[in-house]
């Protein structure tokens, strides 16, 4: 059976009967080793397919970008490799949106200042923060507290449970989350090297806005975690681990074909 999953996608997949294959059909005669849920492998030499093994059949996704999709994922790329500038004025502007959008009403005294201290930096100068994810991370900030105010102002309160006397810082957190993101797609690669990568290459094709959206859900799956595991702060990383882990099981779901489709995206509000 073959399917598109969109009209005019270029992402194909072929679904075996787990009765016509004892191991991939499509795998090199140099593997002996049947393809696992979570390991795709390559086909052939220089083709941008994956073989994976889901629900119990083999499904063959094949990447050739059109025009549109290769647009879109220039413009992320582009995005992932800005650095934060200080002394760009439209760097300094996105930080005070960022200050305004999550003090609304309160006025900021510099962009050196205490105040930043508030938000989960860790010193007065957040700009120094940013050096592991870049500016999208800033982007990613400015998204979340514009387009999901109320579950912004939920973690940045940490308003949710039974809170740990040791809390995770919350703007670090949400740089951390932006750069887990990067690493878990994998979009500076020339080929697609996971199917995690394929399904969010499809869903960028749709909504220009899907890394900001994923990292939105991305936030509140880890704050979940975060309660659930009754976590301090030294265990933040063993959290953000398996936030991904998390991330990667949902997107891989049969019926997700966006992020809305995500059962983690109903923690937004």
């Amino acid at each position: 059976m073959s399917l598109e999953r969109t009209q005019g996608s270029c992402v194909a997949i072929r679904t075996l009967s787990p009765s016509s294959v004892s191991r991939c059909p499509h795998a090199s005669a140099s593997s002996s080793d049947d393809v696992t849920c979570g390991t795709p492998t390559w086909i052939g030499r220089g083709l941008t397919c994956v073989c994976f093994k889901r629900k119990g059949t083999y499904e063959r996704i094949c990447i050739n970008l059109t025009p549109h999709q290769a647009k879109r994922l220039r413009r992320l790329r582009h995005r992932m490799k800005v650095y934060f500038d200080a002394s760009r004025p439209d760097h300094q502007e996105a930080l005070r949106a960022l200050w305004s959008a999550t003090y609304p009403g309160q006025e900021l005294h510099g962009l050196v200042s205490e105040q930043w201290k508030e938000m989960g930096w860790q010193g007065r100068d957040p700009s120094t923060d940013f050096r592991g994810a870049g500016f999208i991370s800033l982007e990613n900030l400015l998204f979340f507290a514009k387009t999901f105010s109320t579950s912004f102002q939920l973690l940045l309160k940490k308003q949710r449970g039974k809170r740990a006397a040791w809390e995770y810082p919350f703007a670090v957190a949400g740089v951390n989350i932006t750069f887990m993101i990067m690493q878990m797609l994998d979009l500076d690669a020339s080929k697609p090297r996971t199917f995690v990568r394929a399904v969010f290459l499809q869903m960028l094709s749709e909504n220009e806005w899907t890394f900001d959206l994923l990292y939105c859900v991305a936030f509140m799956v880890m704050d979940k975690q975060w309660l659930d595991r009754n976590a301090t702060y030294m265990e933040f990383n063993d959290v953000l681990k398996s936030t991904r882990a998390q991330l990667e099981k949902e997107l891989l779901m049969d019926d997700v074909l966006q992020i809305e489709d995500m059962p983690s995206y109903g923690l937004l509000c």
